[in-house]
């Protein structure tokens, strides 16, 4: 569903008034109980997929875990993705600490090196040279940046938006070496603490992999887990964004956060399952808004839009899906047709 009128002239003081609704409604106050409760949820989900790890020792029952961690490493990093916006405590040294544990220990990715990544995204989300997530890398997200690709490159850009969901199985470990090459290149502040807490969480998840299970197991745990990590935290994030318009650079911040964003409909299943960023929209524009506030914000927000005349986008889970396969589709379709003149 998009909500739309007739558009007026874009105002620097737009932005402004919602926020004044906003603030009105002590929208943006903390909410202690709820994080306790979902720190704590989250902290048993992780330590007890590890004790049933051990417990059921050397057996191949031990992918149903893989699965389970999976899923609990997933989680863990939607928090540590809260915890880099200060909406779990207010002031930095907490933020950073808890990001640290959650990220470098806990999942094994640098929580500074992610956090950067993150505030550039937020910046200018969709923004073709200012947005890493719509960078050209493997997948290619502009037409631009597909023209000139050559062999392997050129083979998955024709056919990435097929390989989409099997290319995420590998974001886990690309999430690691992404990490190690930020730290190699000295751009996270601490790089000491942050290479040796990685390093730990290195040690100890092999160590326990190659320990208690047999290589052949080991190996089939390792590939299950990562897999399905990569793909459970690809699939939090791809319905945000992808297809939806490049902004030019000039747009005011409500148009620029609105306009490149999709929320996703659905229940408290939703909810969770995507850690609150099925209100990409209401995060983007209040990022340090805690998790449970967005759905309250909701309408809000939907209602100002309208009334200011700015393109509201809202879809079903599996409509975002299809809407970034199809848009991952028509960026490749130069490249097919390229071949296909070639081979004629």
């Amino acid at each position: 569903m998009t909500a739309t009128t007739t558009p007026r002239a874009a105002s620097g003081s737009d932005f402004a008034e919602l926020n004044r609704r906003v603030n009105a409604k002590d929208l943006l106050r903390r909410q202690p109980v709820y994080y306790v409760a979902r720190l704590t949820i989250v902290g048993l989900m992780v330590a007890g997929g590890w004790a049933a790890f051990f417990l059921i020792g050397s057996s191949w029952w031990s992918l149903l875990v893989a699965v389970f961690l999976a899923v609990a490493f997933a989680q863990l990093a939607l928090v540590a993705h809260d915890l880099a916006h200060r909406q779990v405590f207010r002031t930095k040294r907490p933020s950073e600490i808890a990001g640290l544990v959650a990220g470098n220990l806990g999942i094994g990715m640098s929580y500074g090196w992610w956090m950067d990544k993150h505030t550039r995204h937020h910046n200018n989300p969709n923004h073709d040279d200012l947005d890493p997530d719509v960078a050209p890398e493997v997948l290619i997200w502009a037409t631009e940046s597909a023209l000139g690709r050559r062999g392997l490159k050129a083979f998955i850009t024709r056919h990435q938006a097929g390989l989409f969901f099997p290319l995420l199985t590998l974001l886990g470990i690309d999430l690691k070496v992404s990490s190690i090459k930020a730290l190699r290149a000295g751009i996270v502040k601490r790089r000491g603490l942050e290479s040796s807490l990685l390093a730990i969480h290195a040690v100890a998840y092999l160590s326990a992999l190659f320990i208690v299970l047999s290589p052949l197991q080991a190996v089939a745990f390792l590939v299950v887990h990562q897999a399905l990590f990569g793909v459970y935290l690809g699939m939090t994030f791809a319905p945000n964004h992808k297809g939806m318009p490049h902004p030019e650079g000039n747009e005011d911040y409500l148009r620029k956060q609105v306009l490149t964003s999709r929320n996703v409909r659905g229940g408290w299943f939703v909810d969770v399952a995507l850690g609150g960023l099925n209100y990409q929209i209401e995060h983007h524009l209040f990022p340090a808004m805690p998790t449970p506030n967005l759905r309250k914000v909701q309408p809000m927000v939907r209602e100002y839009c309208a009334e200011v005349g700015v393109s509201y986008e809202e879809t079903g889970l599996i409509e975002s899906y299809r809407t970034a396969l199809r848009h991952l589709h028509e960026v490749g379709a130069p490249l097919r047709e390229a071949r296909a003149t070639a081979r004629a």
